[in-house]
């Protein structure tokens, strides 16, 4: 009983600082116009006038949510809305979970403060998880709020804030519970196509350069990810010792983080990802660092084949995947699986 209500007082306690923390962002939240009559910040003004052109583009071209989120402007005051924190074990890839009651089970736990985050990453290492804190610039309330625009992210290049914003609208548009993969795979694969047209209708050579170059970089981190992830997956599967496999697994991140630092010399601009490399308490990366990637990568060409096989129309991919996301998940992964594979699935499962 003792045990049962200090997790009860936990789980209030969580609950609370989501709670609060999202009531000061909305509360927060200003009006465009407002926000520029009152400052004298020329940059930020620039910057939301491009964000409302941006979130009409959004609704008016790509057929994503036509409501208030994006409309207002909430300054923070820090670099972060949140801090999410990841966990696995020494010895897999697959990230915990924890589950609440909107948002259904997701592999991450965030919170509107840093050293909260930081606790729960402690606790979470010091019962033997590797565990990873990233620090977040937006996030999505699936349509049950406005979504403001944040400080976080403001002052992006104008194709990463296009992309934030195109990703976070696609989640009003489909969300499964306890799927966070195909989540964020699907939003991905929104924010990537959306983009390629927003650019197409920009006609603006300086920001096609601004996007070929973040691309090349995002490219590259996704593939020393995605090569360190299949090394290991080997490796945890093997029979080998949990000895042997831990030598293993030092010896891939070793090898991700040396690989890395050569491509950190070619391009300055892969500095953007030395917080991640760093890791959780300057500890490097580990399965946790790995599996929080993989949340947003895993399931993208399913996504991009599925907008293919639609012909590329927006409407009729929205519509094919708020389809497949009624499935069960294991018939959902199926049908990711068929579309890869270049095999169009039937519309609805025998049995649905």
């Amino acid at each position: 009983m003792v045990l049962a209500a200090c997790g009860a007082m936990e789980a209030t306690g969580y609950y609370w600082q989501g709670a609060a923390g999202q009531l000061d962002i909305l509360a927060r939240a200003k009006d465009f116009d407002v926000v520029i009559a009152q400052g004298d910040d020329a940059m930020l003004a620039a910057r939301l006038a491009r964000a409302q052109a941006i979130r009409a583009y959004a609704s008016h071209e790509l057929g994503l949510p036509d409501n208030k989120s994006f409309t207002r402007y909430s300054d923070l005051g820090r670099a972060y809305v949140v801090w999410n924190v990841f966990a696995a074990p020494p010895l897999s890839l697959t990230a915990r979970q924890w589950c609440f009651p909107v948002a259904g089970c997701v592999s991450y736990r965030g919170y509107f403060h840093e050293d909260e985050a930081r606790q729960e990453a402690a606790r979470l290492a010091a019962a033997g998880d590797d565990v990873h804190v990233s620090g977040v610039p937006a996030y999505s309330t699936l349509g049950y709020f406005d979504d403001p625009i944040l400080s976080t992210f403001v002052r992006w290049p104008e194709t990463e804030l296009a992309r934030l914003m195109f990703h976070e609208l696609a989640h009003q548009i489909v969300y499964v519970k306890d799927d966070s993969v195909f989540n964020e795979s699907f939003a991905v694969a929104v924010e990537e196509a959306g983009l390629k047209r927003w650019l197409a209708a920009e006609g603006n050579p300086q920001l096609d350069a601004q996007y070929a170059r973040a691309e090349r970089q995002r490219v590259l981190f996704r593939d020393l990810v995605r090569a360190t992830r299949e090394r290991l997956e080997a490796v945890y599967a093997g029979s080998a010792s949990d000895a042997e496999k831990l030598e293993e697994k030092q010896a891939a991140f070793a090898a991700m983080k040396e690989a890395y630092e050569r491509a950190r010399v070619g391009d300055t601009g892969m500095a953007g990802y030395d917080r991640w490399f760093a890791g959780h308490d300057r500890h490097g990366p580990n399965n946790a660092s790995l599996s929080s990637v993989a949340l947003y990568t895993a399931q993208v060409p399913a996504f991009r084949a599925l907008l293919a096989q639609q012909g590329d129309s927006l409407p009729r991919f929205y519509a094919r995947v708020k389809e497949i996301a009624v499935l069960p998940k294991v018939e959902r992964n199926e049908v990711l699986a068929r579309a890869v594979a270049g095999v169009p699935a039937p519309l609805v499962s025998l049995g649905h």
